[in-house]
């Protein structure tokens, strides 16, 4: 598996050549935030209207595959509802990590780009979140490339980690 970070921001995402973007998003989260908010943006509000009409809940378990249109540089969009944010822990977040990676897979999507579950309403520590991310994706033993997206200061926490995991498989 290829893990690499690819920041909150929308001029690195035009820098992305294909691949799938993974959104998660809780039931209670509004308005959208992260990376939700930021494709919910480049596409004019269309997530926010889904959501307004709703087509688009959050609920737990809810999936929706969106094309992203020419304004986003990935091959497709995958929603998936968290859910309630109450009572978020460790075992959840895990639990929400086994369903997205299984839903990508058997969707034939290997490689995408998302922001953890929790992340963008800070329910987990960027650290953490990547920490519990790599433990979920050796159990399966995906070989695919997954960019992790988090802001600049996430991103600075999640590296130490990236360059420890890569001196490891080196050595």
């Amino acid at each position: 598996m290829s893990v690499h970070l690819l920041g909150n921001e929308l001029s690195r995402w035009d820098e992305v050549k294909g691949g799938s973007l993974l959104i998660t998003f809780f039931a209670d989260e509004r308005p959208l935030r992260g990376a939700a908010g930021l494709a919910d943006w480049r596409l004019c509000g269309r997530l926010s209207r889904l959501v307004k009409r709703g087509k688009l809940s959050g609920a737990r378990g809810e999936t929706l595959l969106l094309p992203p249109g020419r304004r986003l540089p990935f091959t497709s969009i995958l929603m998936f509802g968290l859910g309630s944010s109450r009572g978020f822990d460790e075992a959840t977040f895990r639990a929400h990590v086994r369903w997205l990676r299984e839903v990508a897979s058997k969707a034939g999507v290997s490689d995408y780009a998302v922001q953890p579950p929790g992340r963008a309403t800070g329910l987990i520590g960027a650290r953490r979140a990547l920490e519990l991310w790599l433990e979920e994706a050796d159990k399966d033993g995906y070989a695919g490339e997954v960019a992790i997206i988090d802001n600049q200061s996430g991103q600075k926490d999640m590296a130490e980690i990236l360059r420890y995991q890569k001196k490891r498989r080196a050595g």
